[in-house]
């Protein structure tokens, strides 16, 4: 294993506390590794005054500009008092660079999870959710990617089928499973017709979201695109279909106050859903090469894995077959 294949294991804690040092902060020795795997992200005991998160970007997956335009955002939605974690600005910047690296330092914010089965946390989320979208839709992202059919399936289904890491067994099935899948998701951005792309979250799922007494805040906007304002929604969703029904309900009782919904949008949610399962593989199998994966996902590339993924998109392509949600 080289560098050039991982360049995250030459980042050792001596290397983190140098890189905060370098913008004149000094930890004081104690640090602890956070759960994070495309990129790395520390939590830093300092010499004086609170703890504080660093996080460094995986090398070659966002330009600077591409981050600096997350960083953007993050301060534009702070600015607008909406509850976000952005990042600290030091010497004028939001991200430094060190050794190879580029790095970003927060303030460090607690919580816990959300109950997204309680109606009014539902309710709570969509009033945030809302405020997001209404500064997110004043103006495009430049640098930063949309979440699309191309990007998020057919070109990870590509690199899926080509890497060479599906069972020989179970590769035609694949093959031709996500090809239904696929021409399914196109079916259902049809129906939606052309709905407009707005600056996102673009992973607003529980996980992201810390809550506490005075509501949600929320974090991690590394995964930030343009793109239809339901793909900061649907991962709220989850149970049968009348559950879901309900909590989108909940959902859009606190997102309208603040933000219009197109209920067009609602031909989306099973075809963003398939996009990030296909994606989500492909995802997995492109960082199988660093070694923190195999540790927290041993149950990748096995065959029972690959037959999951089969049968899941099966599922998928009959739920894409039914009426949209209505609320």
């Amino acid at each position: 294993m080289t560098d050039a294949l991982h360049p995250f294991a030459r980042l050792g804690p001596d290397m983190v506390l140098d890189a905060l040092a370098s913008l004149g902060l000094y930890g004081d020795g104690r640090l602890l590794a956070l759960n994070s795997y495309e990129n790395r992200v520390y939590l830093v005991n300092m010499e004086e005054g609170p703890p504080l998160v660093l996080k460094f970007y995986r090398p070659g997956r966002w330009s600077a500009d591409a981050i600096l335009e997350e960083h953007a955002f993050v301060e534009e939605l702070a600015a607008a008092e909406v509850p976000v974690v952005a990042p600290q600005r030091l010497h004028g910047r939001t991200l430094h660079p060190f050794e190879g690296f580029q790095f970003a330092v927060f303030p460090r914010r607690g919580g816990r999870a959300p109950e997204l089965d309680d109606p009014a946390t539902l309710e709570w989320m969509g009033r945030f959710i809302g405020r997001i979208h209404a500064v997110g839709a004043r103006r495009p992202f430049a640098a930063r990617p949309a979440l699309d059919i191309d990007s998020f399936g057919h070109e990870p289904r590509s690199y899926l089928l080509q890497a060479g890491l599906l069972p020989p067994e179970l590769e035609a099935a694949y093959a031709a499973v996500s090809a239904q899948a696929l021409e399914a998701v196109a079916a259902c951005y049809a129906r939606a017709g052309t709905v407009p792309l707005i600056r996102l979250h673009g992973d607003c799922h529980g996980g992201n979201v810390l809550w506490t007494e005075a509501g949600p805040h929320f974090v991690d906007f590394d995964d930030s695109r343009s793109g239809p304002a339901i793909q900061d929604l649907w991962m709220l969703l989850s149970g049968e279909r009348r559950d879901m029904v309900r909590q989108l309900a909940d959902v859009l009782a606190g997102y309208e106050d603040f933000c219009a919904f197109d209920p067009r949008q609602l031909h989306l949610i099973e075809a963003l859903r398939t996009l990030r399962l296909i994606h989500y593989a492909a995802w997995l199998a492109r960082r199988w090469d660093d070694p923190a994966f195999p540790a927290a996902f041993p149950w990748f590339n096995t065959p029972q894995y690959w037959q999951q993924r089969i049968l899941e998109l099966r599922e998928q392509i009959a739920l894409m077959s039914e009426p949209a949600l209505q609320v």
